[in-house]
């Protein structure tokens, strides 16, 4: 039987297809990419951002755009559009780890449902176990004393290391992951403070004690971790690297047994807190209406606004914290637009997920992308190529999405009072 010309056609589509599926560098089964959105960027791309985008193995950038359309009830509707987004493709997520961390401690003390006991109440951290250290006072804070607010302040104002320990020390190794597993994050794993430590020290958390004066509130004891995480996917970066006594070792680094936390999960978790009603009840954080204000408040403020902390703004400029659009000229946006992120750079990887507003002309958008800027291959040697490669990828992809958002019809102009702040001029 003759088959018809058509039937050709298509087989030979099809075959060039897979062809070139299993042989473009860098594509796995898992990966999406938008050939729209690629289009798009390249349209705009300056020399520079062509030549990372050229090379996708060498810089495993993933970027996912989102676009917000409201409908007449102002109700948020959400299209992603992705670039190289692979779930398995290893990245070290650096401080991004900060956000689910705070998420699940902000869930548990609204659980803990304790007379007397919120994100303001003095927290007091004892040392159990080896390489832990105590908490007693913070002189940062107005009150002198630590506190999960005060904590939360310095994540997402400067990205503060200290206080995303005793965030994840509160949490507890067990309850953090667990948490996030339950809310299909499955491929989420956070299992290191930012502090020298092995692995045994790591599962173990310190004791914890909210008080009032000298009211005791409520006390956590010491916890040992007993979770078992999967280790079977061995991860190795780069050809060499300087261990922590600064002698250099002439083979990869290993990161699997690392954190891990996909750029799609970060943007995803991001998304639950900004628009809670927008995912499925499963993926939200049980958080309090007076902390979720709270927690979008330092989302979204610059270090100079910020009276407790205060902060050095030679040290912690505006953009200090905010890659998309600004980072790579430190530059403070203007008034009428906000960015609502969390990003982590480390060991040559620079990721950033972000909510972006514009008040004026009433854009918003998601914007989610990482990138790997390493040419010598050589981790812990502190030359990484942020400032010529990696801050202007981000500014680039920023303008070229934000401009198109900002000019693509929208069916419904939406109201954004709802991430509308007060902040404090301290500058």
């Amino acid at each position: 039987m003759k088959r018809p010309r058509i039937f050709y056609c298509i087989l030979k589509s099809w075959i060039l297809s897979l062809i070139f599926a299993l042989t473009s560098p860098g594509l796995s089964a898992q990966e999406k990419t938008d050939g729209w959105l690629e289009q798009l960027i390249r349209t705009k791309a300056s020399p520079l951002l062509l030549h990372v985008l050229n090379h996708p193995d060498s810089f495993q950038y993933q970027v996912i755009y989102t676009e917000i359309n409201r409908d007449k009830n102002n109700i948020p509707h959400f299209k992603n559009h992705y670039l190289h987004m692979d779930p398995e493709r290893y990245h070290n997520p650096a401080s991004t780890v900060k956000l689910p961390t705070a998420l699940v401690a902000l869930e548990k003390i609204n659980r803990l449902r304790k007379p007397g006991l919120d994100i303001f109440t003095t927290m007091l951290t004892d040392s159990s176990y080896s390489a832990q250290s105590p908490v007693y006072r913070d002189t940062s804070s107005a009150t002198g004393f630590p506190s999960i607010a005060n904590y939360l302040k310095k994540i997402f104002l400067v990205s503060d290391n200290d206080a995303y320990n005793r965030l994840y020390e509160f949490d507890g190794q067990d309850e953090l992951n667990e948490s996030l597993w339950k809310k299909g994050y499955k491929h989420t794993r956070i299992v290191r403070r930012f502090v020298t430590m092995n692995e045994d020290e790591n599962r173990h958390t310190n004791a914890i004690s909210f008080v009032n004066g000298k009211d005791t509130i409520c006390k956590q004891p010491a916890h040992t971790g007993n979770t078992v995480f999967d280790y079977s996917k061995q991860v190795l970066v780069g050809k060499a690297y300087y261990n922590r006594y600064d002698s250099l070792i002439q083979a990869p680094m290993d990161f699997t047994r690392h954190n891990q936390l996909p750029l799609e999960d970060l943007q995803q978790m991001l998304q639950s807190v900004l628009f809670p009603q927008s995912v499925p009840q499963q993926k939200r954080f049980a958080i309090a209406a007076g902390d979720r204000k709270f927690l979008l408040q330092y989302l979204s403020e610059y270090p100079f606004e910020s009276d407790h902390p205060r902060y050095d703004t030679a040290e912690f400029f505006s953009s200090y914290c905010k890659f998309f659009l600004y980072k790579s000229e430190r530059k403070t946006p203007p008034s009428n637009i906000r960015i609502f992120n969390k990003p982590g750079w480390s060991y040559g990887y620079l990721t950033d997920a972000a909510y972006i507003v514009d008040f004026a002309t009433g854009t918003e958008l998601m914007l989610s992308a990482l990138i790997y800027v390493n040419r010598d291959q050589v981790l812990n040697d502190d030359r990484y190529e942020y400032k010529e490669i990696g801050y202007p990828f981000f500014k680039e992809i920023g303008e070229i999405l934000f401009e198109h958002d900002r000019n693509r019809k929208r069916p419904v102009k939406p109201d954004l009072s709802e991430f509308r702040f007060t902040y404090q001029k301290t500058k």
